[in-house]
Parts: C-alpha cells; sequence; structure tokens
C-alpha cells in the first residue's frame, strides 16, 4: 500500500467542494458569513438580515445613521472581505 502525505479537514472539505462544482457558492455564502467577522459585534448587532445575489452583498441595517455612515464604507469592506475569503467574490455592497 502507497503512503500518501495526510491532508487536513479543511484540504480534504475543499477539494470536495470543488469536485461537486460548488466553490463559487461556497465563496459567496462564505463572504455573507464574514459580515460580523470583518465589521464586529457592534455593528453586527445593528445588522438583522444578510444575503448574496450574485455579485453583490445586501445587508439590512436597523439604524439609519449607521446605515449612512456604511454606505460610505461600503468599498473597504469589499475590499476586506475580498480578501478574508481569498479571491474576488463579491463587487458591492448594498445596505438596506
Amino acid at each position: 500500500m502507497k503512503k500518501r502525505e495526510a491532508l487536513s479537514i479543511g484540504e480534504i472539505i475543499r477539494r470536495a467542494i470543488e469536485q461537486t462544482g460548488k466553490s463559487d457558492e461556497f465563496d459567496r455564502q462564505q463572504a455573507c458569513f464574514l459580515w460580523s467577522e470583518i465589521v464586529g459585534p457592534a455593528i453586527n448587532r445593528q445588522t438583522t438580515r444578510r444575503w448574496i445575489d450574485r455579485d453583490t452583498l445586501h445587508v439590512t441595517i436597523a439604524s439609519a445613521a449607521l446605515k449612512n455612515e456604511l454606505l460610505f464604507l461600503a468599498p473597504a469592506l469589499v475590499d476586506r472581505i475580498n480578501s478574508a475569503v481569498g479571491r474576488p467574490v463579491i463587487t458591492q455592497i448594498i445596505i438596506h
């Protein structure tokens, strides 16, 4: 029997996702999930809903003042989320 190098669980899961052809969808969902880690707990508490539609992350914010501030930060947030995912997944964030 031939010995093979051990793979991490993460690498095994990544390969399985690639084999099913769902890696793009997985990366989009990962970008949506990373919102809370990127913006932090204070902003995440004001987030009532988030979803991905094609290459756009939609985020619903409860506070009007925070919503206005996030509109200015959206391009930087796109860059941070894409960097965390490891590749360009989203092109814009729409704040509702």
